[in-house]
């Protein structure tokens, strides 16, 4: 039987920045990993020479924890435009962040996507939003982020319908709003902060630089755990390590049903991603598509190739469809379904476009509908000696698993020591 202080059971971003935190502490950890990579649901595939992140995803550079923890110019954060092309009424129409230029505004005022006054009202959202610290700006009743927009902040329903349903559902995985405004406040300030970005070398250059600081040999890969006992896991081959300390660092199902504990919130919203090469790409810039109609299966598109040429082989294209939730159909018949409303918005050259794989991910983010965030931070101690981390103790994001790791590694510190590292 092997020992060590702590057992970090996951390798995620939440399990990745708690074993970095107990490294500085000086406090001895074993990471213990499942799968053959690190990383969680953040992970990318490389594929004759194209970088497949697992699920559409973007880092948001003004996040708090991520400028704390993070290096980032080494990740050389690659940004999209401030702004989406909505699709509606048959075309693409420009609804861009004023800080984008004057063109952009003057764009903005005469598009359908909302009325004239709703363009000033996202202008007045983006003010109201930066002006507070963080902490203020959370410090509200909870409610549905639909009532945030409509009564709060007095948008249209037809600003609401084609333009923050689907970017917001792009953003939280659901359309009908019922997120909590906790989570869209914080959302909104990042993206007014720093906009989104992708790595140059795709999502999983961040947690190989979690991993980079770590101590090789306090890390293990393919050794899923089936048990927990008080003072030492269980591993599927049978092996047993002692600890004075546990960490269930998973996603939260996969959390309740080692802790078999029922509090853990399991609920999680899914998602699907196609990803196809063109030779040709549909738009010269690195901007998100957004469905503004609302019917059909995909929510929004990005030309990853765009937005960083690393994505994809010179003269190639890498292009990200995304829909909301996993289809009930097979892979095959989605494609289609998928196509067809792809050329209703790019024309006959989308039966040129290749598909090169589809990622179903029933649980991409834990549910946050209005009441589930308040507090803003839930306990990662469940008692002394036994704690979890992940997204689903703080928000849906990557900057709440490295706060929920963080959190969790001071909480591990604290009961070993009895003092604050």
């Amino acid at each position: 039987m092997q020992n060590t202080d702590v057992i970090i059971v996951g390798g995620g971003l939440a399990g990745l920045a708690c074993a970095r935190r107990l490294a500085q502490c000086g406090i001895a950890f074993q990471l213990l990993e499942a799968s053959d990579s690190l990383g969680g649901r953040v992970r990318t595939d490389r594929i004759d020479g194209y970088l497949l992140d697992r699920g559409f995803q973007v880092y948001l550079p003004a996040y708090p924890e991520g400028q704390r923890v993070l290096d980032l110019n080494s990740l050389k954060l690659q940004p999209f435009r401030k702004g989406a092309l909505v699709w509606y009424q048959g075309k693409f129409r420009r609804v861009m962040d004023p800080s984008e230029g004057w063109l952009s505004a003057a764009w903005n005022a005469f598009n359908p996507i909302g009325t004239f006054t709703d363009k000033l009202r996202v202008g007045r959202l983006k003010a109201k939003m930066l002006k507070p610290t963080v902490e203020k700006l959370l410090s509200v009743e909870e409610r549905p982020t639909h009532d945030e927009l409509r009564w709060n902040s007095q948008f249209s329903p037809a600003m609401i319908e084609r333009f923050f349903q689907p970017w917001l559902g792009g953003v939280c995985l659901e359309r009908e709003l019922l997120t909590s405004n906790r989570f869209f406040r914080f959302v909104f300030r990042m993206f007014a902060e720093g906009g989104a970005s992708i790595p140059r070398d795709g999502m999983s250059a961040i947690p190989e630089q979690l991993a980079s600081k770590l101590p090789k040999e306090c890390v293990r890969l393919n050794v899923p755990v089936s048990q927990l006992l008080r003072g030492e896991v269980v591993l599927q081959n049978g092996e047993r390590i002692s600890s004075r300390a546990v960490v269930v660092a998973t996603e939260a199902p996969a959390a309740a049903k080692l802790l078999q504990d029922t509090s853990v919130h399991i609920v999680g919203c899914g998602s699907t991603t196609l990803y196809f090469t063109a030779p040709r790409s549909p738009i010269r810039e690195p901007i998100l598509m957004l469905n503004g109609d609302g019917s059909g299966p995909v929510n929004h598109v990005a030309v990853m190739s765009e937005v960083s040429p690393t994505y994809a082989p010179v003269g190639k294209s890498l292009i990200a469809v995304v829909a909301i939730g996993v289809p009930n159909e097979d892979d095959a018949t989605f494609e289609q379904s998928v196509r067809r409303q792809l050329q209703e918005w790019f024309g006959p050259a989308v039966t040129q476009w290749s598909h090169l794989r589809t990622y179903r991910i029933p649980y991409s983010l834990p549910a946050q509908a209005s009441g589930q965030l308040t507090p803003w931070e839930r306990p990662v101690r469940l008692r002394p000696g036994l704690y979890v981390c992940g997204d689903h103790r703080d928000n849906g994001s990557i900057d709440g698993a490295l706060t929920s790791g963080f959190r969790t590694a001071q909480a591990v510190a604290e009961d070993l020591s009895s003092r604050m590292c």
